[in-house]
């Protein structure tokens, strides 16, 4: 009788410390998950940078948990990713830079979607929705062109590995495929390549409508919401310090619009070491469009073109003709006249004048 109630007593005793435990942790978790930021997050030294990103940007009203998720809101995979991190921060090796895996990015930009529906359905339906069998197993550019660590500069900036580690053969022999099937399908250009979760912006306010007309002055200055990741520094780099670069064609250097957003297009959509325009990826405006930024054609996510000309040009060209319906490669793909590049001559003749008058 002694033992067994030697037995229920460790029983009921362990029941007890199990359940302080459990509503401690509890306690822990919830407070840990509600708390402002700067009471969680911020205690940790290694986080202190992102922290104070963070508190600059228009994300600065979203707790960490939104878009980072808790120790439980991925089941096993975040319970054990916590974990590891404190035992990192316990452990001798000092981490004072962290940086995001390819899986962690792309579980992120599952965040996104959450609030930005309308810029993800515009991604999903443009060019930069591509999935690694897309780009890195398309027997037309393989053969052309071998594949090579630079593919990765904008296909695959956060792939953790080399050329010869994501697909095989690395030749102009197929047929080509990804040593990691899983990764077919997924996007080569996920959010977090022109996005900084981070990046410097301001949450939207509501305006004082009692004066209207000073409304245009309160609001805060524009701030592009856009930054390159570079694959080599594994970081971003905000779209207001990137270089403009040098164009040239035929001697003479191009004149490039000064929106910022357009540095970031030219630093993917770029010539070749000369900075001739037209070379390689290169697709800055020159001839009629010189000085345009891409964005003035292009919607930013999907980059549909459709009806751009009319937010420039008259039903009718100084030619009398429609704009839209002019050869060049706006109006059909097979026409000798790139819309990025066509000048006046191209169709005119070398002898052409520019009307004082031509839009």
């Amino acid at each position: 009788m002694k033992k067994r109630s030697l037995i229920s007593k460790i029983i009921i005793i362990s029941t007890l410390i199990l359940a302080v435990i459990l509503v401690a942790s509890s306690s822990i978790y919830i407070y840990w998950s509600v708390a402002p930021p700067s009471r969680t997050c911020h205690s940790c030294h290694e986080i202190n940078d992102s922290y104070t990103s963070w508190s600059l940007s228009a994300h600065r009203e979203i707790n960490c948990e939104q878009c980072h998720g808790t120790a439980l809101s991925n089941g096993f995979h975040s319970l054990s990713e916590k974990l590891g991190m404190v035992s990192t921060h316990f452990s001798s090796a000092y981490v004072d830079d962290l940086r995001l895996s390819e899986q962690q990015v792309m579980e992120s930009m599952n965040s996104c979607i959450k609030c930005h529906q309308n810029a993800w359905s515009e991604w999903l339906s443009g060019g930069h929705s591509a999935s690694y069998s897309a780009i890195f197993t398309n027997p037309g550019q393989n053969s052309r062109e071998m594949l090579n660590f630079d593919c990765l500069r904008c296909h695959g900036m956060f792939f953790e590995g080399s050329i010869e580690d994501l697909v095989e053969p690395v030749s102009t022999q197929g047929p080509w495929q990804l040593n990691d099937p899983m990764r077919s399908e997924q996007a080569v250009i996920p959010c977090m390549t022109c996005h900084q979760m981070h990046s410097p912006g301001f949450p939207g306010i509501r305006q004082d409508y009692a004066c209207p007309q000073i409304m245009e002055y309160n609001r805060p200055p524009w701030i592009p919401a856009t930054s390159l990741y570079s694959r080599t520094d594994k970081m971003h780099f905000h779209v207001s310090i990137l270089p403009k670069p040098e164009i040239y064609h035929q001697g003479d250097s191009l004149t490039i619009s000064d929106d910022p957003r357009q540095k970031l297009c030219m630093h993917c959509h770029a010539p070749q070491a000369s900075h001739q325009s037209g070379t390689a990826d290169d697709r800055t405006p020159r001839g009629v469009h010189e000085g345009l930024s891409c964005l003035s054609c292009h919607r930013p996510h999907i980059h549909d073109t459709k009806s751009s000309c009319k937010t420039c040009h008259p039903a009718l060209s100084n030619c009398n003709l429609d704009v839209e319906q002019m050869n060049t490669s706006y109006a059909d793909p097979d026409s000798p006249n790139n819309i990025h590049f066509v000048s006046c001559k191209d169709c005119h003749g070398e002898d052409f004048k520019r009307p004082k008058t031509l839009i």
